[in-house]
């Protein structure tokens, strides 16, 4: 194609002219690569090449609002993930204890509850065990009445019997009641070194049916076996457990455990089996009636309670850490056995 301008006056040779062979200036291949601080630039035919902070940093903020869109992982991986955890969380799981048991998943527990909040899985947010909310504590409590009964066993009583053992194993002791009208209650242990949580079925909720449960238990471990079980027992002041005399004394008047008692509205001195109620209420909610429960019902529940992993115990269950701190004859005598991770459940469906 012929062209009768001359090349230094013409300003689309390179469209134009096809023996345009396009010059690159040699200040452009080093640092900084740029021309802003070029003396020749205001009379530079060649392609000039600018920084502008302005609109570089813009740029920059839409890529990095862009990268952070979205979810980062393939559509396989995510997939394999849904049919992995939604089954387990449906089942009652927690995000922890599905990662402890399933490695090959390889994320964190705050990216399941991500992935579960934007809707990325099956499952959604109301079908998460929990979402729970503490409310702040009251700095003013009500004085104890202290009766006959509490003289030596206050909570008190209790801190300095610990600074004075402080290897002694600490078993919290409450009930769990059901709906209005319901006769039946639960009386619970939780071992603190292991968290292990016993759960007994009480036809009422008296001071003579907990007694009973203390007689069955010195009954299958002998009261040597009770005591190195049970040697301190923490709890609150219900009136089923009005007789610390006779749960601490055995069948032969032998003294088989040390009976103290909270402070009045001072649940939070016996944490530990407060909130381990939650994996109850998780499968018998508030409002249930456990008129029609069984002890081979709850013994079930306990099961599935105790075979779930722990983030507090570096992911083991209580059931396995009962096995190495308690003595076998104890835990022989509980009657319980470990659930298989993918088959614990933690819903009300358990017992229907």
């Amino acid at each position: 194609m012929s062209c009768k301008k001359q090349c230094r006056t013409c300003n689309s040779c390179n469209t134009r002219c096809d023996q345009f062979e396009e010059e690159i200036c040699k200040k452009i291949l080093k640092a900084p690569f740029v021309c802003n601080g070029c003396i020749k630039k205001v009379g530079c035919r060649l392609d000039k090449y600018f920084y502008k902070s302005a609109p570089a940093n813009r740029q920059y903020k839409t890529i990095l609002a862009e990268s952070r869109n979205g979810i980062n992982i393939s559509e396989d991986r995510l997939k394999q993930m849904d049919s992995i955890v939604t089954p387990l969380i449906l089942q009652g799981q927690t995000p922890y204890q599905i990662l402890k048991n399933h490695p090959e998943l390889q994320c964190s527990e705050k990216t399941i509850y991500n992935y579960i909040s934007s809707g990325t899985l099956s499952v959604k947010n109301i079908d998460l065990p929990r979402k729970v909310k503490y409310k702040p504590r009251k700095q003013e409590r009500p004085k104890a009445k202290d009766t006959g009964i509490f003289e030596g066993r206050t909570y008190n009583n209790f801190i300095k019997y610990m600074e004075s053992h402080p290897e002694t194993n600490v078993v919290e002791m409450d009930t769990v009641v059901g709906c209005e009208g319901s006769r039946k209650v639960l009386l619970t242990f939780f071992f603190r070194n292991c968290k292990l949580m016993l759960i007994y079925l009480l036809p009422n909720k008296t001071a003579d049916s907990v007694k009973k449960v203390f007689d069955h238990l010195e009954e299958k471990m002998s009261t040597i076996g009770f005591y190195n079980t049970f040697p301190v027992i923490l709890t609150d002041r219900g009136t089923e457990f009005s007789n610390p005399d006779g749960l601490e004394c055995g069948i032969n008047n032998a003294i088989r455990t040390f009976i103290y008692f909270c402070d009045p509205m001072a649940s939070w001195q016996k944490p530990g089996i407060e909130k381990n109620h939650e994996y109850i209420r998780s499968i018998l909610p508030k409002g249930s009636s456990f008129d029609k429960l069984t002890q081979w019902d709850i013994t079930k529940l306990a099961n599935h309670i105790n075979s779930t992993a722990r983030a507090s115990l570096n992911g083991l269950a209580p059931i396995k850490l009962a096995h190495l701190l308690l003595e076998k004859q104890a835990v022989n005598a509980f009657g319980l056995k470990e659930i298989s991770c993918d088959d614990i459940i933690l819903k009300p469906k358990l017992l229907k």
